[in-house]
């Protein structure tokens, strides 16, 4: 049987059973880079679990919602139902998730995280069983990303024993999901196979049309487990998964107008009409461990992520500007009133590549009396987008009074609709938790990258080596200390502390890009007596080159234009911050419980010396990086038999650009609103296999300006409402 030592340096930890059927039992055979909520607190920084009891009790399947409740996360809402998340943390950026390291069960998974590090790609959230996000010294285990943070996704374990799940559910707007498993183990071999499928109508109306503004999106997962007996001298075990999803969604890049979204936020343009997304996903892992003593383990990691999409949209950002700037033609064709064009939609066509090997060792010793627990890491790597994106030329004219488009032509790709980004990496790393005595740990670490990229674009489609018109390519090599402390200062207060070497890697678009370089510090203190948990850390980070990856959803200013492609240097910047979290659970008469939590994070954050082209100048405010988020949940139990529960979020404004708050600046069309969400949920246990539940989203209706990228106003979700019924078997 693996060690105690073994599984808890591997994260191949024994996660306790959140339910008393045995379906939700999780399984040793889960790498996850934290554990629970016991080994969070174990660490020398900032780590936050979000349980599956956690997401049972709200019953999310849009990632933003979910983590709006870990403090020092941020998030910027683009479609309401989270397709493609744009996360950050303290203050690391949040368009695509680009700036984060984002995983599933310890694997990258963005689909080129190294040459195109835009998240376009992002697990089905519905079918996951925990969040881990993971902040300070010890992110450097992982990367690239080790300026904000990590964030990994758990998916469904296999089950202890022969178990089965299924939830149904309907909702507004013509919604449907299932999710539904089944696995089993025996001594020396297990399986799980899994599906999650989700649809809806969606929540908008397209204008002068009958076509829905919703997705469908199918998920198959097939997991295998094969071990040796417990009892073996040198203990194996090979976990094998495989994964294949595919989405099809009408969504746009095309919002609104100010005045449009006041009078219906729901609302969208004729001219969004074709736009749509088409994506497949496939995923594939072997991992093995061997525990070749008590002391010493070896786990190796093989990995590969195909990722295929097809973006069918237009680029309407100049007519959103003129419309909200007066221009009465603009605005009379964005409503289907007056001829547009010629005009382009391109077939956002791109393959992605990912893949690659990672290796750990494990080594447990004692020196001089002092516990040392070493964990050496090495992961090689390569990823590739290979982009080739014809447009097609359509005129929009009116019929009778109506709109209508008209085809004119095809225009095949060149330049940087026929190009193909390359990235190859070498990562080591070392760290040595060191428990100095039964109240003091330090942890050192090192980690070392090695990155090469290039782009390559083409003038004619044919791809012919005499064609090629641009190449670009950048080498980086940076070495990254880390050192962070626990000190356990009573039975219930630890202290912790912590300072390290973070890198956000450029892109493949430019030559010569230095990357995003920062210190980053951190300290606090975590309380935790049982039923009162409570934990306060502040953060600062020191950027020497903030780095901002530019694409048509987040443009870069550049002097006095913008680009949408490549990687740009925004000058240094400082942000820090303060992250508080406080629960507790009430238990009150009749076997009733009332659990409550409540999450704040302030961020302060500003450019400290202008960028070198002086379109970002010192004092100038970080784009997307909103002052204050605020989450409280409160609910109330009877034990296993009903629960409801209320979830409150606040975002404040944000600036969607450097320039907002410069003095000056008009800043009408340059934030968005704070704004407040209300959800309710409640279930009732029908027999011990069997629940109900339904839940509302945005109780209170209320739809904001949350976002005004890509391409105009942006709302929230508005008042939704489900049913569902989950069974145990």
């Amino acid at each position: 049987m693996p060690t105690p030592f073994s599984r808890n340096l591997l994260a191949l930890a024994v996660l306790s059973a959140s339910a008393p059927t045995m379906a939700q039992e999780q399984t040793l055979n889960e790498l996850v880079i934290i554990g629970d909520d016991a080994s969070a607190s174990a660490l020398p920084g900032s780590a936050h679990v979000v349980s599956s009891d956690d997401l049972e009790t709200m019953k999310y399947t849009d990632i933003h919602k979910a983590v709006r409740e870990v403090p020092g996360v941020y998030l910027r809402e683009e479609d309401g139902y989270g397709l493609r998340p744009n996360i950050g943390i303290r203050g690391s950026g949040s368009g695509r998730s680009s700036k984060i390291t984002l995983m599933e069960d310890s694997v990258m998974i963005a689909p080129a995280p190294y040459s195109a590090p835009a998240a376009y790609y992002s697990p089905t959230f519905g079918r996951m069983n925990g969040i881990e996000v993971l902040k300070g010294p010890d992110l450097l285990r992982y990367g690239p990303y080790t300026v904000g943070g990590a964030i990994n996704l758990r998916s469904t374990p296999i089950p202890a024993s022969e178990a089965g799940h299924v939830t149904a559910e309907v909702s507004e707007n013509a919604g449907k999901r299932i999710h539904s498993w089944f696995g089993n183990s025996t001594d020396n071999a297990a399986f799980l196979i899994e599906t999650f499928q989700e649809e809806t109508n969606g929540f908008k109306e397209l204008q002068q049309s009958s076509r829905d503004t919703g997705f469908e999106k199918e998920d198959y997962v097939a997991k295998a487990r094969f071990n040796s007996d417990a009892s073996a001298d040198v203990y194996h075990q090979l976990d094998l998964k495989f994964q294949y999803s595919e989405e099809l969604s009408n969504e746009t890049y095309l919002g609104l107008t100010d005045d449009d979204f006041r009078r219906d936020p729901n609302k969208r343009y004729f001219l969004s009409r074709l736009d749509n997304m088409d994506n497949r996903h496939k995923g594939y892992s072997a991992r093995h461990l061997v525990e070749l003593t008590e002391d010493l383990s070896l786990t190796t990691t093989l990995y590969r992520n195909e990722f295929k999409r097809n973006w069918f949209k237009g680029n309407f950002n100049s007519l959103i500007e003129a419309a909200n700037n007066g221009d009465q033609t603009a605005y009379n064709q964005l409503q289907g009133t007056e001829p547009v064009g010629p005009f382009t939609l391109t077939n956002g066509a791109r393959e992605y590549l990912s893949q690659g090997i990672e290796v750990k060792v494990d080594y447990g010793l004692t020196l001089a009396g002092v516990r040392h627990n070493i964990t050496v890491g090495a992961r090689v790597h390569e990823d590739e987008a290979d982009r080739f994106q014809p447009k097609d030329r359509y005129e929009q004219v009116i019929n009778n009074g109506r709109p209508a488009f008209e085809f004119i032509e095809q225009i095949a790709p060149t330049g940087g609709d026929n190009r193909i980004d390359e990235a190859e990496a070498l990562n080591l790393f070392v760290a040595d938790r060191i428990a100095i005595n039964p109240d003091l740990t330090i942890t050192a670490l090192l980690r070392y990258e090695d990155i090469e990229t290039s782009q390559t674009r083409w003038s004619t489609p044919e791809r012919t080596s005499a064609s090629e018109t641009e190449t670009a390519s950048n080498d980086t090599s940076e070495v990254l200390p880390g050192l962070g402390a626990t000190y356990r200062l009573t039975p219930t207060v630890t202290l912790i502390g912590g300072v390290h070497r973070g890198m956000a890697p450029a892109g493949s678009g430019g030559t010569n890009v230095e990357p995003e370089l920062s210190t980053n510090f951190e300290a606090g203190a975590r309380y935790n007596d049982g039923a009162l948990r409570a934990e306060a850390i502040a953060f600062y980070s020191d950027y020497e080159n903030t780095v901002r990856n530019c694409s048509i959803a987040n443009p870069c200013s550049v002097g006095t234009g913008s680009i949408d492609s490549g990687t740009v240097s925004e000058g240094e910047s400082e942000i820090q911050g303060l992250e508080l979290l406080a629960s507790y659970e009430f238990t009150l008469s009749n076997g009733l419980t009332a659990p409550v939590q409540a999450t704040w994070t302030y961020t302060d954050a500003e450019v400290t010396k202008d960028s070198d082209d002086g379109s970002v100048l010192k004092g100038d405010n970080l784009a997307d990086l909103p002052e204050n988020v605020a989450a409280v949940r409160a609910g109330l139990r009877d034990g296993e038999l009903w629960d409801a529960y209320v979830n409150v979020s606040y975002v404040d404004e944000t600036c969607t650009d450097n320039t907002c708050d410069r003095s000056g600046t008009d800043n009408t069309f340059r934030k968005t609103d704070d704004y407040t969400v209300v959800d309710l949920s409640g279930s009732y246990a029908l027999n011990p296999s069997t629940r109900v539940y339904a839940k509302v989203d945005n109780v209170l209706d209320d739809q904001e300006i949350v976002s005004r990228s890509p391409h105009g106003a942006r709302p929230n979700l508005p008042r939704t409402a489900y049913v569902g019924i989950s069974v145990d078997f």
